[in-house]
């Protein structure tokens, strides 16, 4: 074999199974058609932002990732959701789920998607069993029972135990190996963008609810000596177009009163870039010789900081039973009981996400109004309160 373990896609994902696998002693390639973009201000940077839970976080404790990642993470310890669906645009309820009420440590750690790609590049530098191949793609699959060979866009054909699909919500490597998805399209379409504001975050998380989807203000650390969080802001199609092409100015007066200026006047400090908002699922997560991980396997719109966080449990399950039988990478022993652990959780949770996505979107009077009394009635009882933070962070039952 020419490696134990070929990796399809070089994102957040790929990267981190790529050095997932590596750091447990297998021989890994991966490769992606585009090199990782790794400058907050070139043109292509993934100006969202990802928070690691802490499940995750020790995941990559775990990788040797979290040594380079500490220093540039910042704290999450409050979430707070806002419900500003009133007559105005206006906080009319507003709950805290603080992470002290679970232990000691943050929910989470915040870190920018472009930075992630850079330190964890670099981190793959370091190690000797990776063969890591920015600017080429896998173009063919073929799989037997014993090995799969991919076919690379340089040409080299690879023969290797198995297969990691971690190559997108639009997955060559899952549509070579006939995998069907079942989609959701909302309608809807996410802005993403860093901005400074003169009110401190406090290292709280807030959710503003009002219409069209949440509008969520993500910590940061300071950017230019003045306080600054990431923002993603989902709405409608159309509008969510309308106000990526508005003048900074414009732009920074709506998002403004869209935040309810709980931050005070927000203004725009990077690039601001578009995103669709769609939920999907995998009919099964395993192929002859094939894994399926992250969004190859599951999407989600981006609300409770799920999505990274489920594909960086698909990557340890896959670990832990390399890890345990490695005589048995790849065969379909190991990717059906990979399947097994996996699949009931991913189908509650995009199901959970979808339902709330919708609930978020609402926009008349009755129904703001239901979604405000449910955020009270949920908060007011504080076992249920707690048993969501858990389910959230992937801890609870």
């Amino acid at each position: 074999m020419d490696y134990d373990i070929v990796i399809s896609g070089g994102g957040i994902a790929g990267l981190t199974a790529t050095a997932a696998f590596a750091s447990a002693g297998f021989r890994v390639l991966c490769v992606d058609p585009s090199p990782p973009v790794t400058d907050r201000e070139a043109a292509g940077a993934d100006l969202r932002t990802t928070a690691f839970l802490q499940p995750a976080q020790a995941f990559l404790e775990e990788t040797g990732l979290w040594p380079r990642l500490a220093d540039h993470a910042m704290p999450l310890e409050v979430m707070r959701i806002v419900d500003a669906g009133g007559e105005h645009p206006e906080p009319r309820v507003i709950k805290d789920f603080e992470s002290a009420d679970l232990s000691d440590r943050p929910f989470g750690w915040n870190l920018p998607n472009w930075l992630l790609r850079r330190e964890m590049s670099a981190r793959l530098n370091d190690l000797a069993n990776v063969d890591f191949r920015p600017g080429t793609a896998t173009t063919s699959l073929f799989t037997r029972e014993g090995e799969a060979r991919v076919t690379l866009s340089d040409g080299a054909r690879i023969r290797t135990r198995l297969v990691i699909a971690a190559d997108g919500r639009n997955s060559p490597m899952r549509e070579a190996a006939g995998i069907g998805v079942k989609t959701i399209r909302f309608g809807q379409k996410a802005l993403a963008f860093a901005v400074t504001h003169p009110i401190p975050h406090g290292n709280v998380s807030t959710e503003i609810h009002r219409t069209g989807g949440p509008f969520t203000l993500v910590p940061l650390p300071d950017h230019d000596g003045r306080p600054s969080s990431a923002v993603v802001w989902m709405e409608e199609g159309p509008k969510a177009e309308a106000l990526f092409n508005l003048s900074d100015s414009a732009l920074e007066e709506a998002m403004s009163e869209r935040a309810c200026h709980l931050f005070g006047p927000l203004k725009l400090a990077s690039q601001r870039t578009l995103w669709p908002i769609i939920a999907q699922e995998a009919d099964r997560l395993a192929g002859q010789r094939l894994a399926l991980v992250a969004e190859a396997a599951h999407v989600v719109p981006p609300i409770g900081a799920q999505g990274l966080n489920m594909s960086l449990r698909d990557i340890a399950v896959l670990r832990d039973l390399a890890m345990t039988n490695p005589e048995q990478m790849g065969s379909q022993q190991m990717l059906d009981a990979y399947h097994a652990k996996r699949i009931t959780d991913i189908r509650a949770r995009v199901a959970g996400i979808a339902t709330l996505n919708r609930i978020s979107m609402v926009g008349t009077p009755a129904l703001r109004d239901l979604r405000a009394k449910g955020l009270d009635a949920l908060y007011s009882l504080k076992p249920v309160r707690t048993n969501l933070m858990r389910l959230g962070l992937g801890t609870g039952n």
